[in-house]
């Protein structure tokens, strides 16, 4: 895997080892990520990913070292390092060193550190199946969910394992209420009757940054976009289910629990929309005159 890591000042060509059993990051989980892309010299919405990862470190109760905009123009000179036509993953990161007795973080050991490494787009002609998993996202009362916080990400691997188990590629997960929150990766929406619905934003899962562009690229489009409380029904009932997320921009669940779907128009014109608002907006460097 072809990267660059930016830590205590430095570019490194292999990944700084940081940590060690007695960190509190280590022992404890005191880690935050942030995730962003570089698309062929497109940065989609890099300011709002790096701003996210700000806010998810104070809401882990850490002191962010860098401010987002010093994040973002590191991650701008790390992507402009490598190959401009690469497919890249960007992730910034904040974790603590030391704990305040067993427990509590000390936000005066926060420490950043950013990866930015090869990550091909999946394949949108491929699509990927789904399913409905037992386990569930937890309200705001029993997990950080207003942060990208890495403790969070083991749940989620335990439901795409199950997703697997029963033969297919990812996991529909519901909230603690009962009702549709996410896959366990990416966020949700699924096409009826030529609207598009997405679960609403209720704290249990955070609502990405690539959920809120392609809602607001389908609104401006003159295409009904909201938010709605879905029930697991409503995945059998409807017309087309895709995903949103920052790995993956929109992919197409072209089967959900055994029954067929299609890669349709709703799904088809949110990926359109957003690749043609990220070839407008988001280049790295201004094109050539």
């Amino acid at each position: 895997m072809a990267g660059i890591f930016w830590h205590d000042g430095k570019w490194l060509t292999e990944e700084p080892k940081v940590l060690g059993p007695m960190d509190h990051a280590f022992w404890l989980g005191s880690v935050i990520f942030d995730g962003a892309r570089a698309i062929r010299g497109l940065v989609p919405d890099l300011d709002l990913h790096c701003q996210r990862a700000v806010r998810s470190a104070e809401a882990m109760m850490m002191k962010p070292t860098l401010p987002a905009d010093a994040i973002e123009a590191l991650c701008r000179e790390g992507v402009a390092r490598l190959p401009a036509d690469a497919e890249l993953y960007i992730r910034p990161m904040f974790f603590v060193r030391r704990g305040i007795g067993a427990a509590f973080p000390d936000p005066e050991s926060t420490e950043f550190i950013l990866s930015i490494y090869e990550a091909p787009l999946p394949d949108p002609a491929k699509g990927f199946t789904a399913c409905l998993v037992p386990l569930r996202r937890p309200a705001p009362d029993m997990a950080p969910t207003n942060a990208k916080a890495s403790c969070l990400y083991p749940n989620s691997s335990r439901a795409a394992a199950a997703a697997r188990d029963k033969g297919f590629d990812m996991a529909v997960m519901r909230d603690f209420e009962g009702n549709v929150a996410e896959f366990a990766t990416s966020n949700l929406m699924l096409a009826k009757d030529g609207v598009v619905l997405t679960p609403k934003a209720n704290g249990t899962f955070l609502a990405g940054v690539t959920r809120h562009r392609v809602l607001t690229l389908l609104r401006e489009a003159g295409i009904e976009a909201r938010e709605a409380v879905v029930t697991p029904q409503m995945l059998h009932e409807a017309d087309e289910i895709f995903s949103t997320g920052n790995f993956g921009k929109v992919q197409y669940c072209t089967n959900f629990e055994g029954r067929a779907l299609p890669a349709g128009p709703l799904g088809q014109k949110a990926r359109q929309l957003y690749f043609d608002w990220a070839e407008r907006t988001s280049r790295l460097l201004p094109r050539a005159a």
